[in-house]
């Protein structure tokens, strides 16, 4: 007799939260100034999202026979799904929106007197207080780890993949550091280094070490296209289509016919790299890239117009940084704990099969809690103290998605 009861109470409970979900959507839609270009934060949200799922699907961490661990890609075994490459590295469209945000903040710093010091603490405040928390608590399990008796060589693949992620927030940093010096640069210029260090290390066999000039020369490239972006440069659509044709031609001739890695991540054990340093081919890809993000930006805001998208996306940009940061930590800490039910497929196994593609995506949903747990732990570092339950409707107004411009540009250094 109870249960045909209890289902219309659960079910009005679903209904109820649901009703909750829509209204607190509405809040954060109705906060939101009629000014605020949402696809900018939309970019930056997927870009952030794709780059954490092909990161998980990519990166393998190997278990042998002492219990130790390496990293591994089924991209090495399987090199014709190269085209999750394409797909999940977003990282040019990261930089193009940091470039445009970066440079509006500073015109806006200016307009208002705010020194450079002023602004560019601002900004690297808000970037530096999550790399702190990774640094500390990865310095201490460490040395935990070390003292365990965990073998060097584990110990450190697993800093090596779970500081990945600091090395974009610090290129990052500094190409936000010169930003008023980038103001007018046209990107071609940072194209043409990445092309002649190129040419010097692969057809004049110049010097390994001298492909590191690309860090920040390649990444340059669509930095300095967000500040063309910001001048106003690139809203015909023309811009887009020709970045985008352009760039996949471009990116398409070089793996044929000059030997490039198809894939546009990094591979463990391949010869050459397109992301460790930056290649050519990844900076060309990278335009086509940037060309298909400004095609979105319509079609984006329009759907953006609906409350439970913008809610959705407004929220992750609250914690953008963090989710990035922590993302490969919350794939060691799965594989870690499960080593204790022996080697599992998909977690610990050498990814040179479909299984392992298909048990990898029956992992994600595992991943993705773990990530919610780091997440939990430290948002603090990126979004500050907690505000009270009263004024969580605030949740856009306390983000710069909602605040005026110098605030919004704060959040996405």
């Amino acid at each position: 007799m109870s249960e045909p009861a209890a289902e219309p109470r659960a079910e009005g409970r679903l209904r109820g939260a649901w009703t909750g979900v829509l209204r607190g959507a509405a809040r954060v839609d109705d906060v939101t100034p009629a000014d605020r270009d949402r696809a900018v934060d939309a970019l930056r949200a997927f870009a952030v999202v794709a780059v954490v799922l092909g990161n998980w699907m990519v990166t393998a961490l190997v278990a042998d026979g002492q219990d130790g661990l390496r990293t591994a890609s089924p991209l090495h075994y399987m090199s014709w799904l190269a085209p999750i490459s394409w797909v999940f590295q977003t990282f040019a469209v990261l930089f193009l929106v940091g470039g445009h945000l970066a440079t509006r903040s500073h015109a806006s710093a200016r307009a208002r007197g705010m020194t450079y010091r002023q602004w560019l603490l601002s900004r690297l405040s808000h970037l530096f207080k999550p790399v702190a928390a990774v640094l500390t608590l990865w310095t201490v399990t460490s040395v935990l780890l070390l003292i365990s008796g965990t073998d060097m060589d584990t110990v450190h693949t697993l800093l090596e993949l779970a500081l990945s992620p600091l090395c974009l927030v610090l290129v990052l940093a500094a190409l936000t550091a010169v930003t008023p010096l980038l103001l007018t640069l046209n990107p071609l210029w940072p194209l043409a280094v990445v092309l002649h260090v190129d040419l010097l290390r692969f057809g004049l066999g110049g010097p390994p070490w001298l492909g590191w000039v690309n860090v920040a020369a390649g990444w340059l490239v669509p930095y300095t296209l967000g500040a063309a972006w910001t001048r106003g440069e690139l809203e015909r659509r023309r811009a887009g289509w020709i970045l985008l044709t352009g760039g996949a031609a471009a990116t398409a001739a070089l793996v044929a016919w000059a030997s490039y890695p198809a894939a546009m991540a990094g591979v463990p054990g391949a010869g050459i790299s397109n992301l460790a340093p930056p290649t050519l081919a990844a900076v060309t890809f990278g335009l086509a890239q940037c060309g298909l993000a400004l095609l979105l930006r319509g079609p984006l805001r329009r759907a953006m117009r609906r409350p439970l998208a913008w809610a959705a996306v407004a929220l992750l940009n609250l914690s953008a940084i963090t989710l990035f940061l922590w993302h490969q930590t919350a794939l060691m800490a799965t594989t870690a704990t499960g080593l204790t039910a022996g080697h599992l497929p998909g977690l610990h196994t050498l990814p040179d099969h479909l299984v392992w593609v298909a048990a990898r995506l029956a992992w994600l949903p595992l991943f993705t809690l773990a990530l919610a747990l780091c997440w939990t732990t430290f948002r603090g570092c990126e979004q500050g103290p907690r505000r009270s339950t009263r004024r969580r409707s605030r949740v856009v107004r306390s983000h710069p998605a909602a605040r005026g411009s110098d605030a919004k540009e704060h959040h996405h250094a």
